[in-house]
């Protein structure tokens, strides 16, 4: 939203802003993966919200392996996707942040786009205005 109204004051199209989740994605999908002794190649879990604490809102039941684990781990599974990128940088005792995850999400997202761009087709969790 912020973007949006930077744009929109810059005159230019808020629609042309596509917002990713990916690296909430690829968390979820290895968290999962984790718990279900699964391949998180293999795993889907699409992530709609913001991406900070709580807007974070993972969909577990909507990808087959996720949605076989147990309720009662769900909300502490949900906290885990939420507070992933703040356990990095505690882990780094505040000097660093989840680069390398960044990266493969960044990565991830690029080769889906020129995947697309070729004609093949890729789905892809996104916020957009």
């Amino acid at each position: 939203p912020a973007m949006a109204e930077l744009y929109k004051k810059k005159g230019l199209d808020p629609m042309k802003i596509v917002g990713i989740t990916t690296l909430d994605v690829v968390r979820a999908n290895k968290f999962v993966g984790e718990i279900a002794g699964k391949n998180p190649n293999y795993i889907s879990v699409p992530v709609v919200g913001g991406h900070a604490g709580t807007t974070i809102l993972p969909l577990f039941s909507q990808d087959k392996v996720a949605k076989t684990i147990e309720d009662d781990k769900i909300a502490d599974l949900d906290k885990h996707v939420q507070d992933a990128g703040t356990e990095v940088v505690e882990a780094k005792g505040g000097k660093g942040s989840a680069t390398l995850s960044m990266a493969f999400a960044g990565a991830r997202f690029g080769k889906a786009v020129l995947a697309g761009l070729s004609g093949r087709r890729r789905v892809e969790c996104a916020y957009c205005k």
